[in-house]
């Protein structure tokens, strides 16, 4: 017979071990569907850190399409427009740890290049540098931005560069964070790359941590499959970089904002990571040199980063290009 003696729990307590049984069945479930992720579909949990990360910068991500381009792009916070160019095989995500410390402050707009990230691409189109601000121009009119600071970074930094010396109208100041498009002192990148040689177009791990090595002062702490989805991305990708590679080996590309500087009249930023592998730090001197008519020039080096202060060292590159939108 049952034992009758023994007191009933207490009904608090019978619902309290039941949500415990429930809550210890959805960790439980969580961990095997992360970890099915993680090993079978890390491309998955990328993009989710992407959105966490977008709205811990309460940015948004939109689309719209302008001229010959379905554009992706983040939007957000409030304040003095600031547009934010990435640079080559790169998205709107590069950003996204520094636009955090910008929303508070600045009204942002970061789009995904045409070609690149989620923005749509022609393979038969042209994407220099000279074509991209012209893409950008109807970007800016179809949302109907008025006057903006305008950075970029590398490549970024020369469509930004030749957007505003064409249409100064809307650029009010200018930042230039480690700017393709000017003269340097040759290194083994141009030395390469004019030959021919790509080191952003990989097809293996290996690959992808030398071409890390190339732009990044300190090699990033990523997970192996995580690692495997971006190297996957890039080499979806190979056809496209390739074309843009070879067009932007071009003189008039590669060359494209040091032509136009003397254009230039907004106050211009220079920012630069002193152990840059790509575009060599003797770029800012061509900066100052060939700003003859702009009416303020300021200029800043980091330490301690290579090619890509926004992902290195972005409170400090942060902190710089608040400084210089709000004295201008």
């Amino acid at each position: 017979m049952p034992n009758t003696d023994i007191p009933a729990r207490p009904l608090w307590k019978r619902m309290l071990i039941r949500r415990l049984k429930f809550l210890a069945i959805v960790v439980v479930v969580l961990g095997v569907l992360l970890g099915g992720s993680y090993l079978f579909a890390p491309q998955w949990l990328l993009r989710a850190n992407y959105a966490r990360e977008a709205m811990a910068a309460h940015l948004d991500k939109k689309s719209v399409q302008a001229g010959d381009t379905r554009w992706s792009y983040y939007e957000g916070g409030s304040g003095p427009t600031i547009v934010l160019l990435h640079g080559f095989a790169d998205s709107k995500e590069v950003w996204l740890d520094m636009a955090k410390q910008l929303t508070p402050h600045f009204h942002l707009v970061i789009p995904d290049l045409p070609g690149w990230g989620e923005s749509s691409r022609d393979m038969a189109a042209n994407y220099g540098i000279d074509a991209q601000a012209v893409r950008l121009q109807t970007f800016v009119q179809t949302l109907g931005l008025d006057r903006f600071l305008l950075a970029g970074h590398s490549m970024g930094g020369a469509i930004a560069g030749t957007y505003a010396a064409e249409h100064p109208e809307h650029v009010s100041a200018l930042a230039l964070l480690d700017s393709f498009g000017l003269k340097f002192n040759e290194n083994a990148f141009a030395r390469e790359s004019l030959a021919g040689k790509d080191p952003f177009a990989f097809s293996d791990r290996a690959g992808f941590w030398r071409a890390t090595d190339l732009v990044l002062a300190k090699r990033p702490d990523i997970p192996g499959r995580f690692v495997d989805a971006l190297v996957a991305r890039n080499v979806a990708d190979h056809a496209f970089i390739a074309k843009v590679f070879d067009e932007l080996r071009e003189p008039s590309q590669y060359l494209a904002l040091q032509n136009r500087l003397g254009q230039l009249t907004m106050p211009v930023l220079g920012l630069w990571c002193n152990g840059d592998k790509v575009i060599d730090i003797s770029a800012q001197d061509s900066l100052r040199n060939g700003l003859v008519h702009a009416n303020a020039i300021s200029t800043s080096t980091l330490i301690g980063c290579g090619h890509m202060p926004e992902l290195e060292k972005p409170d400090e590159t942060a902190q710089i290009l608040t400084g210089f939108a709000l004295s201008h």
